[in-house]
């Protein structure tokens, strides 16, 4: 599918500004260390920063330039996002990254180092959200179908999320980085989740100009 080239210094500069905004809750959030929404904004602006410098150079030598710079960093989170954007550098070598494509680069980011190019049983989160946004990046399968399994999964997280409380955009959020490495930490689930959201507002955005 194409679309427009997505410039990816933007992209995650605005996530990054997301995470700058929401540092105290995260550090609040971090029962452990209180520091993870300075360390999540530190690394954002990390890797926006790396995009810039490598502009002009290709999606994939961008993606893997900003994995080389997260290996650096001591976090857990950060070794996360390292996986997810090595394994994203590999899977768009020859490839820019657009908003026809987009969906499958926050699919490899967001399922904690998940190759989107993974079974649906290994990576629920790329069939998650390739059928909801109709992308039609979701995880290799022979069909477009979720499996049953995923749903309920998704439909148990949703609901949960629902009945504590919040919109259903943040329910969703929710409902898709429960079964990612992303959510092992409460704290990390919820910087995902602003990650996510803010990652698919920006796409979107781009698609609808």
């Amino acid at each position: 599918m194409s679309g427009n080239q997505i410039d990816l210094g933007q992209l995650f500069g605005q996530v990054a500004q997301t995470l700058i905004s929401n540092k105290s809750t995260l550090n609040e959030a971090d029962t452990h260390n209180h520091d993870h929404g300075d360390n999540m904004a530190d690394t954002f602006r990390m890797i926006a920063t790396a995009m810039d410098q490598k502009k002009g150079a290709s999606s994939a030598d961008q993606l893997e330039y900003a994995a080389d710079l997260l290996r650096s960093k001591k976090s857990g989170s950060a070794q996360l996002y390292a996986k997810g954007f090595a394994n994203a550098a590999k899977e768009f070598v020859g490839e820019d990254i657009n908003t026809g494509n987009a969906m499958q680069l926050i699919q490899t980011l967001m399922g904690g180092g998940a190759s989107a190019s993974r079974s649906a049983d290994a990576n629920p989160l790329g069939d998650m959200l390739g059928a909801l946004m109709g992308s039609g990046a979701s995880s290799a399968s022979s069909d477009d179908e979720l499996d049953i399994g995923d749903l309920l999964n998704a439909g148990m997280a949703f609901m949960s999320a629902k009945q504590s409380g919040g919109s259903n955009m943040e329910a969703l959020m929710k409902a898709l980085v429960a079964d990612t490495e992303m959510s092992a930490t409460p704290h990390r689930a919820q910087s995902s989740q602003l990650i996510l959201n803010t990652l698919l507002d920006v796409v979107g955005g781009m698609g609808a100009k």
